[in-house]
């Protein structure tokens, strides 16, 4: 079954064959991104509105939602167009009126007969003292007052869609689900008590109250289950597709990572230790590694990602060690050379810089097989740039590098082994969405010797004190980090631009002792300005966010971050990890612009109170949301209708643990499970990984 199964047609017809939906209103849901029935089906009220019917509105607080029956009295229409039309109307205990604008006096006279009773829902609020409901919702005749709903259902609305419109459609949507099997495991139904799938529908789209509109109620937990499963069962047949591909066995034989190990400071960490086997353990495999090294700021990813180089190069082979920017590739090497000394390992260099005789020459001993371990940039990429036999990538920092080059430095070597590292601890359920083809080692403990960073919280209004500080630090010998949040003096915002911190730090602190860093510069300035505050010449160097990612200046030990407030949380936390790197106790000093409110102060007590990238990230996720913390644009992330990674984490891992189960008992999705997944993959719009199975 690689096309779409009949019974699912009636979901993909066209919107305007449902009742309430015409041509123009179609046109109008398409633009908001709902664009078939089975889109409407995904698109879940997010609250309710109580219509159970009241005998009178007396003694209710105002202003609420209410329904009764009332007698309608007098009419009053408005002395001029602009004016209000009046109906008197009284209920069992009292009298008020209901107020229409713009509306034709023989269009009500016909809705509302004087001395007839009808039921009206709507809005109540006092106005002058009088109480009034304006536009009622619903006023019908006793006989139909059944087809208001008690309990209404209240749908996002995009301009144009009613609530009523949106009540119709789904219901002429729910009229025609079909039979399907069910795809979920049969014995986590069970436990978590979930309804089936078209049972869930009914009930998401029928609230009985505002416990069922929420994130938690079986029906929503159950389509949240259905979405996340449906993603994660792509991914693992992207991952089954990918390791599909041969790879190579590596297998070292220790003799070279047992001297690195010997030769460290320090003992590896437990985390360290355990992550070294995963990736070893995926490189002796027969298939291809794909696999995520998440480590927090300063957790040692350094040296479990230079073990695992050795591996390539104990089996014979070469190892490259890929950054996203030129200093960081530099720094690899200057944190690499000390341990390549201890293994004795031939260890390069390559950029966009090396140029003629010398690049030729490493170029001529990378395709020799006289280089072990290359460190570069993109560099790597370029044609003639070809190694005597490729075992293990490692790409640094994920985001900076697209799966398209993930790709191409695959195809380097025949079917390398690629690890991936970032130094961004994302909570669990995001690094799931995101990343869910591959498999993940995290490193959640510093190793020994590391002293805590002194997190302080400080207004801006403090500003001179913190200079004096800071002068009184320089004179030690000091450096520090000053980072601002934007680049040019914007009219809008009144954030502390960089040139200007930067010009009144000089005036205050000498010449020749502030440096400038920011992403407007040409990457030459930058490099030289940074190699300066590097080499101890400069001793303040400031900056915006660029200097997040990897630089280390042992002797930087103070990082001032202005307007932290309007950073995230994560953010910070990597920043903060620029300094504590040396044998000083370090310090970072959060400013922020008061006031700050209430959810302000408690996001960045959370950096004062812990150094746990992950707890921190977490707390970011709860209070910002997921689009937020990694950035839409870039975050990869998919967009989900229904599921919540915010208040639902737990259940993107047991849907992939579900969806890996599923495809290693039947890879071909053929068995009654199985063809039941590929319903839901048509139903959630994941049929291109139909195409994996039938091309694989």
């Amino acid at each position: 079954m690689s096309g779409r199964p009949e019974a699912l047609f009636p979901l993909f017809a066209a919107l305007d064959s449902l009742p309430g939906i015409g041509p123009k209103t179609a046109k109008t849901l398409a633009d908001s991104g709902v664009e078939l029935p089975r889109d409407l089906l995904l698109s879940l009220p997010y609250a309710v509105v109580d219509r159970r019917r009241r005998t009178t509105i007396r003694g209710e607080d105002l202003p609420r939602i209410l329904t009764v029956t009332v007698t309608v009295g007098a009419h009053r229409p408005p002395r001029n167009r602009s004016g209000a039309y009046r109906i008197h109307v009284t209920d069992a205990e009292t009298e008020f009126q209901l107020v229409f604008f713009h509306a034709r006096g023989d269009y009500l006279r016909r809705l509302l007969p004087e001395g007839t009773q009808r039921v009206v829902s709507g809005k109540v609020e006092l106005f002058d003292g009088i109480a009034q409901m304006v536009h009622p919702d619903h006023a019908v005749p006793l006989e139909d007052a059944g087809d208001i709903p008690e309990i209404e259902p209240v749908y996002h609305l995009t301009a144009g869609i009613t609530q009523k419109t949106m009540f119709k459609a789904t219901r002429g949507v729910l009229d025609r689900l079909p039979e399907v099997a069910e795809w979920a495991d049969p014995a986590l139904v069970a436990r978590e008590a979930w309804p089936a799938w078209a049972a869930a529908l009914g009930l998401a789209h029928a609230p009985r109250g505002a416990d069922d509109v929420g994130p938690h109620s079986a029906a929503r937990t159950r389509l949240a289950y259905d979405e996340l499963f449906a993603h994660q069962v792509t991914l693992a047949l992207a991952r089954a597709r990918d390791r599909k591909a041969r790879g190579i066995v590596t297998q070292g034989d220790g003799r070279l990572r047992d001297r690195v190990i010997a030769a460290l400071p320090f003992a590896l960490t437990g985390a360290q230790g355990r992550a070294v086997a995963e990736i070893t353990g995926d490189m002796a495999a027969p298939q291809r590694m794909n696999r995520l090294l998440q480590g927090d700021v300063g957790a040692g990813k350094t040296a479990v990602a230079f073990l695992a180089l050795l591996a390539a190069v104990e089996a014979g082979g070469q190892g490259v060690m890929m950054a996203p920017t030129e200093i960081l590739a530099r720094q690899h090497l200057e944190g690499l050379q000390p341990m390549a000394a201890d293994a004795g390992v031939r260890l390069e260099l390559l950029t966009g810089r090396d140029k003629g005789r010398d690049r030729d020459a490493k170029i001529a001993d990378l395709a020799a097989g006289r280089i072990d371990i290359l460190v570069g940039t993109h560099a790597v990429f370029q044609k003639d740039v070809d190694f005597h036999d490729l075992r293990l990538a490692i790409i640094d920092e994920q985001h900076r590098f697209g799966v398209s080059q993930r790709l191409e430095l695959g195809a380097k070597g025949q079917a390398v082994d690629v690890l991936v590292m970032t130094a961004t601890p994302i909570p669990r359920s995001l690094a799931l969405a995101q990343y869910g083809d591959m498999d993940v080692s995290i490193l959640d403990e510093k190793p020994p010797g590391r002293k805590p960073v002194r997190t302080a919280l400080i207004s801006t209004e403090r500003m001179d004190e913190v200079i004096a500080r800071l002068r009184a630090a320089i004179d030690e010998g000091r450096q520090c980090y000053w980072v601002c949040p934007l680049v040019e003096e914007s009219e809008r915002v009144d954030l502390a631009s960089a040139d200007e911190r930067f010009k009144r730090l000089r005036a205050i602190l000498g010449e020749g002792v502030v440096g400038l860093v920011h992403g407007q510069m040409p990457p030459s300035e930058k490099d030289a300005a940074m190699a300066a505050f590097q080499a101890g010449e400069t001793k303040v160097l400031v900056a915006t966010t660029v200097i997040e990612v990897g630089v280390n200046v042992p002797n930087a030990s103070i990082m001032v971050i202005e307007r932290a407030e309007i950073f995230g949380l994560a953010q910070l936390h990597q920043l903060r990890g620029r300094v504590g790197r040396g044998a000083a106790q370090s310090t970072c000093l959060l400013m922020y612009q008061p006031p700050l409110g209430e959810t302000g102060r408690r996001r960045l007590e959370v950096l004062r109170e812990t150094e746990d990238g992950f707890r921190i990230a977490q707390t970011d996720l709860e209070m910002r949301g997921a689009g937020d913390l990694i950035g839409t644009a870039q975050s990869g992330l998919p967009r989900f209708r229904v599921a919540d990674l915010e208040r639902q984490a737990g259940l993107m891992a047991t849907a992939q643990q579900d969806a890996r189960k599923l495809l290693a008992d039947d890879p071909g999705l053929d068995g009654p499970r199985g063809q039941a997944t590929r319903v839901l993959l048509w139903l959630t719009g994941q049929d291109r990984a139909i195409r994996l199975i039938s091309v694989g």
